[in-house]
């Protein structure tokens, strides 16, 4: 599942971040949101050209969130990915991922709506799944207003991928809006102590206690951390979610949890494409100077432009 060495552009990538290394404090999570401002990430950027780029918001069940709608060149309207970022439910944003939205609008030929939601622990579960999933409403049902031709798909990252994972299976248990398909990046999902990927790669971008942290500060109390909706992988049947597409990496702590909710998937009958890149690490999708990041991109792209034009 891994590879005999960390891929170079990905190992330099990460020795570049280790000097910013995770707060685990209200304190410094407040300093580490600032870092990562929008102001600080426009810095030092030449970011891949889209047809056009629109911030704006979207209404969430407790007021209005932050978005970015990223364009296709051409005449619209095109279909839609809801994409959710990472940062254990905890840091990050639409400016965080900024990146990987562009690439993904590229690649994809599909128009990409980026949703911040409300982070913890200030807002611990159901926050961000009840902001995820109303956004995901509003893109169905409001085409118009996101050029869209009214097909959805849902995307996320990490954190962001445990979310399209629970609108996927929010929408299929509530008879919400049609997913035609949900692209799962490395996902949160299924994290135990315990696992191979946690006892051999905790330490590589993530370590047991940054997991441990993210976990305490979104679940709030323990009494959550069984719900579905929370973790898809506590589901007991799947079977009427999306497609999916599943993406790991060999180096990353969250690998086994991703390769299990891929595996439950397919045995539920889900048309599922599991992937592992065996020599990358957590996050690697972001990392602007890893090639194997834009071929990532890539695949990702074709598998959820090949199912929004199918309808």
């Amino acid at each position: 599942m891994h590879a005999d060495e960390i891929d170079p552009q990905a190992k330099a990538a990460v020795e570049r971040q280790e000097r910013f290394s995770l707060p685990h404090s209200r304190w410094g999570l407040k300093l580490a949101r600032l870092v990562t401002r929008p102001a600080m990430w426009a810095r030092n950027r030449n970011p891949p050209a889209v047809g056009e780029t629109v911030d704006g918001t979207v209404p969430g069940p407790a007021g209005d969130l932050d978005a970015r709608l990223y364009l296709p060149d051409g005449d619209g309207p095109f279909p839609t990915v809801a994409f959710f970022h990472g940062g254990g439910f905890v840091l990050g944003s639409v400016a965080t991922h900024d990146w990987l939205c562009r690439h993904l609008t590229r690649e994809s030929d599909c128009a990409v709506l980026s949703v911040d939601y409300r982070l913890a622990p200030e807002h611990p579960f159901p926050a961000a799944v009840a902001d995820a999933y109303a956004a995901v409403e509003w893109a169905a049902d409001n085409p118009d207003a996101i050029a869209g031709t009214g097909e959805v798909a849902v995307a996320g990252d990490s954190a962001g991928g445990a979310l399209a994972a629970v609108a996927a299976l929010m929408a299929a248990e509530r008879d919400g809006p049609h997913i035609a398909h949900q692209a799962l990046l490395y996902p949160g999902v299924g994290v135990e102590p315990g696992q191979p990927s946690v006892e051999e790669h905790a330490g590589i971008v993530l370590d047991e206690a940054d997991l441990e942290w993210f976990s305490e500060c979104y679940y709030g109390d323990e009494i959550h951390e069984r719900n579905p909706y929370a973790d898809p992988t506590n589901a007991g049947d799947v079977s009427g979610v999306a497609p999916a597409t599943v993406v790991t990496a060999g180096f990353d702590p969250l690998r086994d949890g991703g390769r299990a909710y891929a595996e439950q998937l397919v045995r539920d009958g889900v048309p599922t494409r599991y992937e592992n890149y065996p020599d990358q690490v957590h996050g690697f999708m972001t990392l602007r100077d890893v090639d194997r990041a834009t071929e990532a991109i890539a695949d990702v792209a074709d598998d959820l432009a090949g199912a929004l034009r199918e309808g």
